[in-house]
Formats: structure tokens, C-alpha cells, sequence
């Protein structure tokens, strides 16, 4: 019996006479089915290839188990499996390597991100902190604005209110501990009545205002203090002293003459000639008048009002309504001042 062997597409099979092709058949399908086998271990690896965990070079055995000689199927090129997977070595060492690089651009990213949180996180926070340090310089500012000295008189500072509040003080503590009969003496004798008037006007005008009705607790002690300050700050101690002079004298005069004049005619008894009067109340209030046209429009009005409110009251009250008279007429007196008081303003002393 004659045998032969055949070989069909690289692969051997050994038969006898007629049973030759069912035995190339039989091969040719084994060598189709390594050579499926193959493309699917092929395929395989590639895949795991690309994921990057294992290539053909590292798997001979699956490559030698395919039934082939040298791990080639039929017609493939003899180095073709290994170029297959040294190609595929190369993508999964590409793909490897793009992970990794992708993982430290992603890495990086989240750094980055990381990074520009914090500094946004910091510049916020920095943000906050300098607006509380500018919110502390801004209050310290203020308070160093605040000068509360400035509202009693200095030496330097406000040479006129300061002295004449000195004299003041000495005349108040005099007639608080004096000898009363000395007092009364000597307010008699510097009374702006109509006696001492038509007497020496000049001198008791000036005596007159040395001397505080009430003492230094009247109410008037302690807005002459804060008033002439104030004013005397602005325009100075010689448009101050002419303004309260001027006050002065004109409410006296104004309240006095008429009252002269009804003793003349009769229309009041002689006795009121000699009607003590003396303090420095109308001074006060053409004071008043006078520093309300220096401040500014709101503060201004609200000034005028209240304290035209007080001496309206006590107009009302008609305890002593000459003397309430005079005092409204002062304060005109002083609003009448402020054109010459802005001409002269930032021309007073500093302190």
C-alpha cells in the first residue's frame, strides 16, 4: 500500500491512498482551525495588548499551541507573529506610556486645580483680611479726627474765650463765697439799667458782662464755653469778641430805651430806672446766631431752631419778658453777622 505525504499550507499529514484528502482535509482544517485559533489568541492579545497588561512576546506558548510550526500559521511570513507582537508590544508600551501620561496630566490637573483652589482660598482670605486691616485704619482715623479738647478754650488756641472765661470763673467763685453785701454792691454798680445808662453807658456795658446771672451752673456758662470756642476757632478771637459785644449791646439798648421812655411818659413807675441787669446771656445768644451761619446747612437750621425753640418758651412763660426779648433780638442779631463771618472764615487761631 503506497503512502504518501502531503503538505497543504505548511502543514504535514501523513494518509494512505484514499484516505489522502479526507487526511489534507482534515489538516487543511486543522491548520484553519490554528490559524483561527491564532487570530483569536491574536486578537486577544492585542486587546490586553492596548490595556496594556500583557503582548504576544510574552505569551510563546499560546503562540507554539496553535499548532503551528514556530507559532506561524499557514502563509504567515516566518517573523510575522513576533512583528505582530512586537507591534503590539509597541502599541500596549505606547498606550502604557500614554496612560501614564495621561495619568499625570490628570495628576497634574488635579494639582493644578488643587493649587488654584488654595489660591483662591488665600487671595479670599487675604481679600477679607485687608478690608477688616482698612475697615481698623479707617475707625483709627476717625478716632484720631476726634479731638474733644478742641471744644474748650486753650490759652493758644483761643486766647479771647479762654481769658474772658477766666474772668468769668473768678467773678462766679467771688459771688458764690464773697461777702453778699459786696456783691449786691457791685452788681448794682455794673447793672445796665437805665440810670447807669444814661450815667456811663460805656463802662457798665463792658462791667456788665464780667458777671454770670445764676453763676457758673446757668445754663449760658456752659454754651458761652462751647459756642465762643467753636466760633472763635473759625473766625478768630477779635470777630468773636465783636459779634458778642455787638450782641451784647444791642439787646441791651434795645430793651432798655424803652423802658426809659415809659418811665418818662409815665407809663412805669421810676423804680424800674434802676432795674438790675447784667450777665451775659445776650452775648451768648448773638454768639449762637453767629456760628450757626458757619456750620453747615442741616446742622445749621437744626441750631436756630432749637435754641429759638428754648427762648420761645421762656417768652411764654412771661417771667421776664423784657429780658426774653432781648434775647431773640440778639440771636437776629448774630444771624445778621454772617455775611462779614464768611468773609473772615478759616482766619482763626489753631489749636
Amino acid at each position: 500500500m503506497d503512502r504518501s505525504v502531503r503538505v497543504s499550507g505548511g502543514g504535514a499529514a501523513v494518509g494512505e491512498d484514499g484516505g489522502g484528502a479526507a487526511t489534507e482535509g482534515a489538516a487543511g482544517s486543522e491548520g484553519a482551525v490554528g490559524a483561527v485559533g491564532l487570530s483569536g489568541v491574536a486578537g486577544a492579545d492585542a486587546l490586553l495588548g492596548v490595556a496594556g497588561l500583557v503582548t504576544l512576546d510574552a505569551m510563546p506558548s499560546q503562540a507554539a499551541g496553535s499548532g503551528f510550526a514556530g507559532g506561524r500559521a499557514p502563509g504567515v511570513p516566518k517573523g510575522a507573529a513576533r512583528g505582530e507582537g512586537a507591534v503590539e508590544g509597541a502599541l500596549s508600551g505606547e498606550v502604557a506610556r500614554g496612560g501614564v501620561a495621561g495619568g499625570g496630566v490628570a495628576a497634574a490637573g488635579v494639582g493644578a486645580g488643587g493649587v488654584g483652589v488654595g489660591v483662591g482660598a488665600s487671595a479670599g482670605a487675604g481679600t477679607g483680611a485687608g478690608a477688616r486691616a482698612c475697615d481698623v485704619r479707617a475707625g483709627l482715623r476717625v478716632l484720631r479726627g476726634l479731638r474733644p479738647w478742641r471744644l474748650l478754650p486753650s490759652p493758644t488756641g483761643t486766647p479771647f474765650t479762654f481769658g474772658y472765661a477766666v474772668i468769668l470763673l473768678l467773678t462766679s467763685l467771688f459771688a458764690e463765697y464773697g461777702d453778699p453785701t459786696l456783691v449786691s454792691s457791685l452788681h448794682q454798680g455794673s447793672s445796665t439799667d437805665v440810670a447807669h445808662l444814661a450815667d456811663r453807658p460805656m463802662f457798665v456795658l463792658v462791667a456788665s458782662a464780667l458777671w454770670i446771672a445764676g453763676g457758673i451752673t446757668s445754663p449760658y456758662a456752659i454754651v458761652f464755653l462751647l459756642v465762643l470756642t467753636a466760633l472763635e476757632r473759625r473766625v478768630g478771637g477779635l470777630r468773636t469778641a465783636g459779634v458778642f459785644l455787638l450782641g451784647h449791646a444791642v439787646a441791651t439798648l434795645a430793651t432798655e430805651v424803652p423802658v426809659g421812655l415809659s418811665v418818662l411818659a409815665g407809663h412805669l413807675p421810676g423804680s424800674s430806672a434802676y432795674r438790675l441787669d447784667y450777665g451775659i446771656s445776650f452775648g451768648v445768644a448773638a454768639s449762637v446766631g453767629a456760628l450757626a451761619g458757619l456750620l453747615t446747612p442741616w446742622l445749621r437750621w437744626a441750631v436756630l431752631a432749637g435754641f429759638g425753640w428754648m427762648l420761645l418758651q421762656d417768652l411764654i412763660a412771661f417771667t421776664d419778658p423784657m429780658t426774653n426779648w432781648g434775647h431773640l433780638l440778639a440771636l437776629v442779631v448774630g444771624v445778621a453777622t454772617w455775611p462779614v463771618l464768611r468773609g473772615g472764615r478759616g482766619r482763626g487761631a489753631a489749636a
